[in-house]
């Protein structure tokens, strides 16, 4: 008997096209997966091509995975420019909460390694030059005299790169002058830092309790950098007065420039904080400047805004505070 063949399979019915972008259910794991860290990468270096030069991979695979961040959120990250993309507001806003998620999976990860005994705990400090001299290596000394599984790498930066490796994770403390807040920054300490011209010991200016920009452009001047916030204040300053100076001798360090004046009737300029150890050798003095734009400054200790910091970066953060209140006490 001649063998009936089954009827054939209904037809699957198609399936409804999704509707219009804005019905679309955001898919979360796009936030947590190679997308998102081929994303923090091209936020980082600002172009595509340098992107997936540090990841190793094909431009055409960065901008793909970028392109599907975009798709599933419905928006755009990036604005593209003649020389590479910068981040637009939604882009900002993904970056910050990218930073603060990796960098809590990875204090996660350190603290169980450290439970294994398989790693010291390590805070990273990032600091403008004055403080990564003597500063801060005094205070770190002092916290491990009682936290002596603790270890430090401190990064000695111009006061824009304490801000960017801070906001982007790659130090957990930031130590700065500052003339404006930050965004995404919290600020932990934050106290006065006037700016003080600093003379030979020998110095006429040297036994005077004030002086103004005015008595110091009579002598030759020892100035940082023109990229530093204290060269762009000082700078302020003298214009709003209509004051001309004599460079004789310029630095981006700080030490040069006070070695320097030591040694010359030059004037050059810093804060107290920064200058601790010359003062103490008697080298050179420091006279406080009576302009209001040579107060404005302030020593700040800074954090991601959002971020749990390790215990040993908190804890660090509490000892810097109590040095500085008894030191001003």
């Amino acid at each position: 008997m001649p063998r009936i063949p089954p009827p054939p399979a209904a037809a699957t019915p198609p399936r409804p096209r999704r509707a219009a972008a804005r019905q679309r259910s955001l898919n979360p794991r796009v936030l947590q997966e190679v997308a998102l860290q081929h994303f923090l990468e091209v936020a980082h270096a600002g172009s595509i091509t340098q992107a997936a030069a540090r990841l190793g991979v094909a431009p055409s695979a960065v901008s793909r995975q970028v392109a599907r961040l975009e798709r599933e959120l419905d928006t755009l990250l990036f604005e593209r420019r003649a020389r590479g993309v910068v981040l637009n507001s939604a882009g900002e806003m993904l970056a910050a909460h990218a930073r603060r998620a990796w960098l809590d999976i990875e204090r996660v990860a350190e603290d169980i390694l450290a439970l294994r005994g398989l790693r010291k705990d390590q805070v990273r400090v990032a600091a403008t030059e004055g403080f990564a001299y003597e500063f801060l290596p005094s205070l770190v000394a002092q916290y491990q005299s009682r936290n002596p599984h603790v270890s430090f790498l401190l990064q000695m930066c111009v006061q824009a790169e304490v801000v960017r490796r801070v906001r982007e994770g790659e130090a957990d403390i930031g130590v700065t002058v500052n003339l404006t807040s930050e965004r995404d920054l919290n600020v932990e300490l934050r106290h006065p830092s006037p700016v003080l011209a600093v003379v030979a010991a020998g110095h006429p200016l040297a036994g005077r309790r004030q002086v103004s920009l005015a008595q110091v452009v009579a002598y030759p001047l020892a100035m940082p950098s023109a990229s530093s916030t204290l060269r762009r204040l000082l700078d302020v300053g003298f214009s709003r007065q209509g004051l001309a100076y004599d460079t004789r001798f310029s630095s981006d360090h700080l030490f040069p420039l006070v070695a320097y004046v030591a040694e010359t009737q030059a004037v050059t300029f810093c804060g107290e904080l920064a200058l601790r150890q010359h003062l103490r050798h008697g080298s050179v003095v420091a006279v406080p400047l009576r302009d209001r734009e040579m107060t404005e400054r302030h020593f700040e200790v800074q954090t991601l805004a959002g971020r749990h910091l390790p215990d040993s970066a908190r804890a660090f953060i509490d000892h810097l505070r109590q040095q500085l209140e008894q030191a001003r006490g």
